[in-house]
Order: C-alpha cells, then structure tokens, then sequence
C-alpha cells in the first residue's frame, strides 16, 4: 500500500469541509500539475493519505482515504485531467506543522520537505508512520 499528501488551501477546500463529505468523499479536482496528476493516476482503493492545510496553518491535519480511483475531473473540459476522491478517515489529534516536519531528521528526504509546491505527493511507508505518530496517532489504526 502507497501513501500520500495531499495539499489544500484551507480557505478554498478545509479539512472540516472534507469531513463533511462524509463517507461518500469528494473528488480531488482541480489539479492542473502533470506530476501531481501521474501520481493519481497510480493510486489505489483504500490507500492513505495526509490531508495537508497549505499556506495558512501548514501542517498535516488528518487521515485521508482514496474511495474512487482515477477517473476524469469533472471540473475541467481537457481530459488530460483525472483526479481520484477522498474520504476523511481520522483527525491528527495535534497537527503537524512544516517547520516540525523539517526539524525531524527521518523526514528530511521527505517531497514536501523537498518540493513543497506540489499539490499531491508520495510520502513513504516510514514517513507516514513517522508523521502519524508526532500527530498523536498510531500508524496501525489508520493504515
């Protein structure tokens, strides 16, 4: 199983706002990067992921869950654009911001830490685990 970050201004698309979505998700339109969209494309059912507050807050606020695979964004004309949906999973008890993600030495190849524009991002198996439990959470209930 692959993990993810998946980043979000939190006054266009907030974590309480995908929370709200419930079960049912919430497509994850409106990406127009070809990396970010590659990476969708290879995603899976069931597989997790970070859900990222970008710019105001910067910090890792919850668990999320791919519910559809890759299929055309519904948003955009141009069907070189796919995104998957997500369903919130859990809440980061503390969320974990960027500047405590960069002081981490396990996360320092981490693509955020990196790359910090791309919208959707692998995160590997150690730094999911790693991330989770600076957040107050145990990797092995939320995947």
């Amino acid at each position: 199983m692959n993990h993810w970050l998946f980043k979000s201004e939190p006054d266009s698309w907030s974590w309480e706002k995908q929370k709200a979505k419930g079960a049912a998700g919430q497509e994850w339109d409106g990406v127009r990067n070809y990396q970010a969209r590659n990476f969708m494309r290879t995603m899976q059912v069931g597989e997790r992921g970070f859900f990222y507050h970008s710019n105001d807050g910067k910090a890792v606020v919850g668990i999320v869950e791919v519910s559809a695979a890759c299929h055309p964004d519904s948003t955009s004309d141009d069907p070189a654009w796919e995104c998957v949906d997500l369903r919130a999973l859990a809440d980061m008890p503390r969320p974990v911001t960027l500047d405590a993600i960069k002081a981490e030495p396990a996360c320092r190849d981490m693509v955020l830490v990196k790359n910090s524009r791309l919208s959707v991002q692998p995160v590997s198996r150690a730094e999911f685990e790693h991330i989770c439990r600076m957040g107050g959470l145990e990797p092995a209930s939320v995947g």
